[in-house]
């Protein structure tokens, strides 16, 4: 006997004539033997899936699915590969590499650290031959290293005149 599944579902929750219990009683009959004919092992019988006529075939049209007008198959051209150099500028922009060195080790160094990024962005848009990126990036840098300089020199001027009122007041 099959319950219905609790208010959630009111289908049944196995066959009628299944009792986990006892598998003797689930008449379930194996399938009826076939005597193997006389070809030899499998012949006739049916594998896989039973054959349907197709429908709508029509004939190949000339120089369709492989094949030219002549009947000779196609052939199959491949284009070459395009390979794209890029060439260094002409006349690269400065990189101001060894500014931004200088300004990073003696003036100040988180705006040295930039303009030595700045720098070497430049020279790697020099290499590719990126005109406009390496305008960009040489500006950058530029602007960074004088920054940098400016500030270096104030801290510059500003400790000496602290050291020469130190030593005046005492």
């Amino acid at each position: 006997m099959s319950k219905p599944y609790p208010d959630a579902c009111p289908y049944p929750t196995a066959p009628a004539a299944w009792d986990p219990e006892n598998k003797s009683n689930a008449n379930i009959a194996p399938p009826a033997y076939q005597e193997p004919s006389a070809g030899g092992f499998g012949m006739g019988y049916q594998t896989g899936n039973p054959t349907v006529p197709q429908q709508n075939v029509y004939p190949p049209v000339p120089g369709q699915y492989g094949t030219n007008p002549m009947g000779h198959p196609s052939a199959v051209t491949v284009q070459p590969g395009v390979y794209i150099t890029q060439v260094p500028l002409a006349q690269p922009e400065p990189d101001y590499l060894g500014y931004s060195i200088f300004t990073m080790l003696c003036c100040c160094l988180p705006i040295g650290i930039g303009a030595l990024i700045y720098s070497i962005m430049t020279r790697d848009a020099n290499n590719i031959g990126n005109l406009d990126l390496a305008r960009k990036h040489s500006r950058t840098a530029r602007i960074l290293n004088h920054t940098a300089l400016g500030i270096g020199i104030c801290f510059v001027i500003i400790w000496i005149g602290i050291v020469i009122a130190i030593n005046v007041i005492h």
